[in-house]
């Protein structure tokens, strides 16, 4: 896999990919159908932006049949990481510390997520101290 950096998408071309990533290769047409659940979106609109996507390598085209197909050329978890990297940058001066105390205070946290929040944080300190089982 080459390691060229992962074009940053619009607010626009994310919501393609979300589409893409959730349904797998689509057309115009259902990529359209999908978009305009949410919001009103042209049909123009939604082919102009993924002839914009596949110009920056953010999705690939199958040209073998009449009906093009579009299939996400970058991964959700990379394009998530990347987005969220330069998010805690720009917004947070790099600090994921102020990042997250700023989500826990801004939104209800339930027990079970409370929970999920423990056991990632008890899994990040085991592999820090290198140790593959938990501390009686």
């Amino acid at each position: 896999m080459s390691k060229t950096p992962i074009p940053k998408p619009t607010e626009s071309e994310l919501e393609i990919l979300q589409v893409l990533w959730q349904h797998g290769p689509s057309t115009v047409r259902f990529a359209n159908d999908q978009l305009n659940q949410r919001r009103e979106v042209g049909y123009t609109t939604t082919l102009k932006l993924l002839q914009l996507m596949l110009d920056k390598g953010l999705v690939l085209r199958e040209d073998d049949t009449k009906t093009h197909i579009y299939r996400a050329a970058v991964r959700e978890e990379e394009t998530q990481g990347l987005l969220l990297d330069r998010f805690v940058d720009s917004a947070f001066g790099g600090s994921a510390m102020k990042m997250v105390m700023q989500a826990l205070g801004n939104h209800p946290t339930s027990a079970d997520e409370l929970a999920q929040i423990r056991s990632l944080l008890n899994q990040i300190e085991e592999q820090r101290n290198g140790n593959s089982n938990p501390k009686s």
